[in-house]
């Protein structure tokens, strides 16, 4: 594990914030909630690694894009290891930890649902080779933001366009980004999905649970003329997209790519593949 290296003037303001509680809350109320809960769970049995994962998450939170382009990798990559093949997020625990578990659902609603590692942005960036980029559902538009910072052009949209209109996986709070990069709603996604003969689809966990959202999005796609589909999810059965969804993939796709790189969390079994139509 590398240790955060900070300046004397960052470890400063950070000592200045933690010291003065009424601003914390105020101005970072997520950091304030992590702060409060963190010690009271279970950790990895390493107390240096955790206050080490900790003083990540107060510095890249409170530091937004300042510190880093890519905070949210920068916070769990010291806790990747690597399981059967699979790089997960655990801690160096096969099991995680319920401190890991309550700090990944803080950074899912401050960043993103799934991990954005460098290796799988360039993945990406290989498989997309030079395509725009078609993302509905983009939450805050973090995964946008990190394929723009590799080359890519990205069109982002939701249906609830944090910043814009409540979204609650991604709530307005005093001291987070609303979003990392524009993200549009579902009416300029329509006009736009009408011609994307050139483009890629990225789906990065679209809702299950009952939502169509994913196989919509897909036909969309189809009719406009797209072919190639980057999906980041779980698999059929799991946490993200529909039936219909994979039923169209297994009739009218074929599996091009897989990124075996690809960070996930301990507790999630996502993956990310590139599809090309038949």
């Amino acid at each position: 594990m590398t240790d955060l290296v900070l300046t004397d003037e960052r470890r400063k303001e950070l000592a200045a914030l933690l010291d003065d509680d009424q601003r914390l809350r105020a101005e970072y109320p997520a950091v304030a909630e992590y702060l409060d809960m963190a010690p009271q769970l279970q950790g990895t049995g390493d107390d240096r690694a955790d206050a080490a994962f900790d003083l990540r998450f107060v510095h890249y939170v409170t530091g937004g894009s300042d510190q880093s382009v890519n905070p949210y990798w920068e916070i769990v990559a010291p806790s990747v290891s690597v399981h059967s093949g699979r790089r997960i997020v655990d801690g160096g625990q096969l099991n995680g930890s319920a401190r890991l578990a309550y700090a990944h659902m803080s950074l899912q609603a401050i960043y993103a649902y799934a991990v954005p590692s460098p290796q799988t942005l360039d993945w990406v960036a290989r498989f997309c080779a030079g395509r725009p980029v078609i993302e509905p559902g983009a939450g805050r538009g973090y995964w946008a933001a990190q394929l723009i910072a590799v080359g890519l052009t990205v069109d982002a949209y939701d249906v609830e366009p944090p910043g814009k209109v409540e979204n609650v996986s991604f709530p307005s709070t005093p001291g987070q980004q609303a979003v990392w990069h524009r993200v549009d709603d579902m009416g300029r996604y329509a006009a736009r999905i009408g011609d994307c003969a050139d483009s890629v689809l990225f789906l990065c966990w679209p809702p299950g649970w009952g939502s169509n959202m994913a196989s919509q999005s897909l036909m969309d796609f189809e009719q406009g003329g797209g072919d190639r589909l980057v999906f980041v999810g779980e698999q059929r059965g799991g946490k993200t997209g529909d039936d219909a969804f994979f039923d169209r993939l297994e009739t009218g796709w074929r599996l091009a790519s897989e990124d075996d790189d690809y960070v996930s969390w301990w507790n999630q079994a996502d993956i990310a593949q590139g599809w090309v139509r038949r």
